[in-house]
């Protein structure tokens, strides 16, 4: 029996439950919310202790990500994100977590095969095309600049 490709997803789309996307989007937005208050509740706890500016923003970021490695090695913020879903993807959040996964995921290879080789699977991509990107953008500015 063959089925065309428009019968298809009119069958899969019947059989796919409803999503709550109001609900979705308030999980979303007050996961991603959290991320970015607690982020600014270390700055501004930084900034109490004397550290400058640009150095409690630094260990924000860094506290964020150690955190978010950690909830992810031990399992807890994919359960989050089943419920969040893309409020979790704050950008420094769902960075380190695109590293931490694979490396998690593939850590039965060995050290350098599995967890090394792995670790930049997802972010690997992210990392060269900005770096790429801003490279060239960089250089137009230099050359018109």
């Amino acid at each position: 029996m063959s089925i065309s490709k428009e019968e298809y997803g009119r069958m899969a789309k019947r059989a796919s439950p409803r999503s709550p996307v109001l609900i979705d989007c308030l999980w979303a937005f007050c996961v991603g919310g959290f991320i970015c208050a607690l982020a600014e509740g270390i700055y501004i706890w930084m900034d109490f202790y004397g550290l400058s500016e640009k150095e409690g923003r630094s260990v924000a970021m860094i506290v964020i990500v150690v955190l978010t490695a950690i909830l992810t090695a031990v399992g807890v913020f994919d359960n989050i994100a089943k419920y969040a879903g893309a409020g979790t993807m704050v950008p420094i959040s769902g960075f380190a977590n695109s590293v931490v996964a694979p490396a998690l995921e593939f850590k039965a290879e060995g050290k350098i095969t599995g967890t090394a080789a792995q670790m930049f699977s997802i972010a690997g991509p992210v990392i060269v095309f900005g770096c790429s990107s801003a490279a060239l953008y960089g250089l137009i500015v230099y050359l018109l600049g």
